[in-house]
């Protein structure tokens, strides 16, 4: 039986574990945390279930242009819709706790050995799990990453904080300084917005989100701006210190922003320092990343990594399936490499940024020759009658073939509507198949076959 040893709960990890015990194999996880990782219990969980919270209360906000208001104060006067922080944050704690136990009672029941405690490898076929010397044919490190802290704007965990520690906060930030406007710092800006903060957002590019597509980040700071965020863009910190009442943070051009507290989205940096890797044979990146090749494969043999720790995309689905395809891999089980450009990705703002395959800015800059269709959301029936006016679908196909290459949902729920994409992408399916599938009536998804009907190419009569 091949024994194989797991050193890290996360996606990468316990995905891998799943698959490698249902193909026979004795399998111990060694993860300090719980099952499930930071993953779980600290950062994309955790942050999703605060996010579903604040779109629910926007909602609220906005439903008076459906004709719909509250009335809920005394004496006549309107109601005040505001979240109960310490109980939005004891529902986030406890669900991803819940979520961990889920984790833990699956492998549980699939047979798989949980060792809590820090592990290290020893080498290729040896691996340290606090006290415990555990022997493997296959090691596979799944340890993660953690957010990346700069030198004068250290965490205290009160005032200035990484995400992390955001939900141990008593009451809602009265204004809420988010540096680093990525994705996450994006989604947390627009969660505490909408819960009521009043938030600063700093980036130091031109726009948010710098490195997706531009036509979805236009809209979303659009949004933002009109909810009351400020955005301040080209504005690089340079610095965060607590003042008796908060926070102050120093631009580099020397402009300041105050506010009461203050979140970093700076990065993120792989947990690989100290853990035996270089020792072992594995080789890091100048970043610290692990090294893998399209099968999860390190350069020590029989040694695989998943996840973040390999900055590999930083997606629980993209660490899932180098989980999975490592243990197929090691197993001699049939195998296809990751293939990038069929991964799906979601943004949790409000509305979703979802994404699949090719780019737009990748078409612009000559990369690849695709035909691109835009429509708004607001010409959709179905966002009509739910209020719905910022957002867009886009879809990219080849010009002679029209096979689908990707496309670009902005939309509450993007993340479900960009399934069908998704499949259309990974399946090489055409415009003109998408086009002839049908979609419900009135439906967001209508939009996507409708931009596949809009892609479609005019059929030539005969001798002409």
């Amino acid at each position: 039986m091949t024994r194989i040893v797991i050193i890290g709960g996360g996606p990468g990890g316990y995905e891998a574990a799943l698959v490698a015990a249902q193909l026979g194999a004795q399998v111990t996880v060694v993860e300090q945390d719980g099952p499930g990782g930071a993953c779980v219990l600290t950062d994309c969980v955790p942050s999703k279930t605060l996010i579903a919270t604040s779109v629910r209360k926007q909602a609220l906000l906005d439903a008076s242009m459906l004709g719909v208001h509250y009335t809920g104060g005394s004496d006549g006067d309107a109601g005040v819709v505001h979240a109960d922080m310490p109980l939005v944050n004891t529902r986030v704690k406890e669900l991803a706790q819940a979520q961990s136990a889920d984790i833990a009672a699956r492998l549980a029941a699939e047979g798989v050995e949980v060792v809590r405690a820090p592990g290290r490898l020893v080498d290729p076929q040896v691996v340290r799990a606090g006290d415990r010397t555990i022997r493997a044919d296959v090691v596979i490190v799944a340890t993660g990453a953690t957010p990346r802290i700069l030198n004068g704007a250290e965490p205290d965990g009160e005032r200035i904080l990484t995400w992390r520690q955001m939900y141990d906060l008593e009451e809602l930030p009265e204004h809420l300084i988010v540096v680093g406007s990525g994705v996450t710092g994006a989604e947390f800006a627009g969660a505490y917005r909408s819960l009521g903060s009043e938030v600063t957002l700093v980036s130091s590019r031109d726009r948010m989100m710098p490195n997706e597509d531009a036509d979805a980040a236009e809209v979303l700071e659009e949004v933002y701006r009109r909810r009351g965020m400020n955005v301040m863009g080209r504005s690089r910190a340079e610095s965060v210190k607590r003042t008796p009442d908060g926070v102050v943070v120093t631009l580099e051009d020397g402009r300041t922003a105050e506010g009461t507290h203050c979140l970093m989205t700076v990065g993120m940096v792989p947990n690989t320092a100290g853990i035996g890797l270089e020792e072992a044979g594995v080789t890091l990146d100048r970043g610290g990343f692990i090294q893998v090749d399209k099968v999860s494969r390190t350069s020590a043999p029989g040694v695989y990594a998943a996840g973040d720790c390999t900055g590999v995309l930083m997606l629980a689905s993209v660490a899932a399936m180098q989980g999975r395809i490592a243990v197929w891999h090691a197993l001699g089980e049939a195998v296809q490499p990751l293939r990038l450009a069929t991964v799906a990705s979601n943004i949790f703002t409000d509305p979703e940024i979802a994404a699949v395959g090719v780019a737009q800015k990748a078409i612009e800059a000559g990369e690849i020759e695709a035909n691109v269709v835009k429509l708004p959301l607001a010409t959709n029936a179905r966002a009509k009658m739910q209020g719905f006016n910022d957002g867009f679908v886009k879809l990219f196909c080849r010009p002679h073939t029209g096979i689908i290459l990707g496309g670009v949902v902005v939309a509450p729920r993007a993340s479900e509507l960009i399934l069908a994409v998704s499949v259309a992408v990974q399946q090489r399916l055409t415009v003109d198949q998408l086009a002839h599938t049908f979609a419900v009536y009135p439906s967001l998804s209508g939009s996507i076959t409708e931009a596949a009907r809009r892609l479609m190419q005019p059929m030539t009569p005969s001798g002409i």
